[in-house]
């Protein structure tokens, strides 16, 4: 299996530590965050559609109030773990013969959690945010590591948190898994699968191969 993974709620559980630096951001600027509603809004649109919802309202700039939330956040993301079974998945698709490629629009902080989990030599190719790609559901980015690395389309899958990702693997001509951990997801993106667990993948896998 060629396997395309998204990195925030998907590789790694993030959004707590994105919800904490949330919450500083709007201690800052003496506003009121309701960090159920914050986590909400990134795990169903984006992050970036969050911020600039939190700057229109309140009448903030949107790009001082994002340089002053990844001040929080850097701090706040030493924490964040993979999920469960993310690490034998990675594993077991290089063991049989697959490889592992990662999109992020975040930079050098995702080699930095990957390495301190042993995960960073799991994964053959990337695109993070330095390489300025188009923010999904566009597929340039995925297109760019399907051609670099000679992907056969009909044996790639992408997985990831949200339906933007599985739009973006659908405009890419590959299959789309939405893990959708907490069940809060309306897949209008239509996934070839939905599940819950990175076990889950790995036994769907295990029968697909």
């Amino acid at each position: 299996m060629e396997i395309f993974y998204d990195f925030d709620g998907t590789l790694f559980d993030t959004y707590p530590a994105m919800v904490r630096a949330f919450n500083s951001l709007g201690k800052f600027y003496g506003k009121t965050v309701d960090s159920r509603e914050v986590y909400l809004k990134m795990r169903r649109h984006s992050f970036g559609f969050t911020l600039n919802e939190f700057a229109q309202e309140n009448d903030l700039d949107a790009n001082l109030a994002e340089k002053k939330f990844r001040e929080y956040e850097r701090t706040e993301l030493q924490s964040a773990k993979p999920f469960p079974n993310v690490v034998d998945l990675l594993k077991q698709n290089i063991a049989k013969g697959g490889e592992n490629f990662l999109l992020t629009h975040r930079n050098e902080e995702v080699n930095q959690l990957l390495e301190k989990e042993g995960m960073l030599s799991l994964f053959t190719g990337f695109v993070n945010g330095s390489m300025t790609f188009p923010r999904k559901p566009d597929p340039a980015s995925l297109n760019f590591l399907i051609n670099k690395f000679k992907v056969n389309k009909k044996a790639a899958w992408m997985i990831g948190d949200r339906n933007l990702d599985i739009d973006a693997a659908h405009n890419a001509e590959i299959k789309g898994i939405l893990f959708d951990y907490d069940n809060i997801i309306d897949p209008t993106s239509n996934p070839e699968y939905r599940v819950d667990t990175f076990s889950e993948i790995i036994d769907l896998f295990n029968e697909l191969r």
